[in-house]
């Protein structure tokens, strides 16, 4: 699901990370620059964080997706809340 799908683009990274909390979903963001500090700020107040994937855009499209899948296929629920994971995981 992408955030323009619930009417959440263009909306600030805290309104997205909510969202998500909200509804129990994990973010995949190729935002370095500013998602991190908003999902840590949560952690840190005790709110709820899915779990967060950040992707750098110099990651191949294949083996992006092949990281998702397999995080996808081989997750528990709630195995990512409060995290912050860099992809590749390798």
């Amino acid at each position: 699901m992408r955030v323009q799908d619930v009417d959440l683009s263009g909306a600030d990274d805290p309104t997205v990370l909510a969202w998500a909390a909200k509804e129990g979903r994990i973010i995949l963001t190729y935002d370095v620059a500013t998602m991190i500090t908003f999902a840590y700020q949560r952690i840190e107040a005790g709110l709820s964080m899915p779990g967060l994937f950040e992707l750098s855009r110099r990651v191949l499209v294949g083996l992006a997706i092949e990281e998702v899948i397999l995080i996808a296929e081989c997750s528990l629920d709630g195995e990512w809340e409060g995290q912050v994971r860099f992809l590749p995981l390798r």
